[in-house]
C-alpha cells in the first residue's frame, strides 16, 4: 500500500508542475529578453527533492520536461528543457544530498537556477555553433539568480506546511 501512496503521491506532484510549467510558458514575460522566465515548475522539482528524495526529483523533471515540450514547444526547446533540467537538477541533488546542512534551500535554488542557464548556453553553442551566445552569459546568471532566490522562497515556505505530512 505504501508504494501506491508514494506513486499517487508522485503523479500528484508531476501534474503540479506540468499545470504550472505549460501555464507559464503561455505568459508573457514582462522583461523583453529571450530565455528569461521565472520557472515556476522548479518549485515543485524542489519541493519533491525535499519531501520524497532525488530518484523521485529526477522523474518529475524528466516527465515534466518531456510532457512540457509535447504540450507546448518543439524539439529545439525539448534540448533546451531537458539540458537545463539535467544541470541544474544535478547541482540540486549534489547540494541538497551533501551541503544542506551548510548553505540554505535558497542558495540551493539560486545554483540550481544558474546551471539551468548554462545548460540551456551549452545548447544553444553547440546548435547555432557559435561561441558568442556566451556573451548572453551575464544575463542569463543574473536573471537565474534573481528567479532562483524565488524560487527557493517559494520551495521553502511550501515545505514548511508539507513537511508535516507523510509523503513516504
Amino acid at each position: 500500500m505504501l508504494k501506491i501512496k508514494r506513486l499517487v503521491v508522485l503523479g500528484l506532484f508531476t501534474a503540479m508542475a506540468l499545470i504550472i510549467y505549460i501555464i507559464e510558458a503561455q505568459i508573457p514575460v514582462p522583461i523583453p529578453i529571450p530565455a528569461v522566465k521565472l520557472g515556476l515548475a522548479n518549485v515543485i522539482s524542489l519541493l519533491v527533492l525535499m519531501l520524497m528524495g532525488w530518484k523521485e526529483a529526477f522523474i518529475v523533471v524528466i516527465l515534466r520536461t518531456v510532457l512540457g515540450s509535447i504540450f507546448t514547444g518543439s524539439f529545439s526547446a525539448f534540448l533546451f528543457s531537458i539540458s537545463g533540467a539535467f544541470f541544474s537538477n544535478i547541482i540540486m541533488v549534489l547540494l541538497y544530498e551533501y551541503t544542506r546542512d551548510h548553505i540554505s534551500i535558497y542558495s540551493i535554488s539560486i545554483i540550481s537556477a544558474i546551471f539551468h542557464n548554462i545548460g540551456q548556453l551549452f545548447i544553444a553553442a553547440l546548435l547555432i555553433h557559435n561561441v558568442k551566445i556566451y556573451l548572453y552569459a551575464p544575463i542569463l546568471l543574473v536573471s537565474g539568480a534573481i528567479t532562483g532566490l524565488f524560487v527557493g522562497m517559494v520551495a521553502q515556505f511550501s515545505y514548511e506546511h508539507l513537511k508535516k505530512l507523510n509523503f513516504s
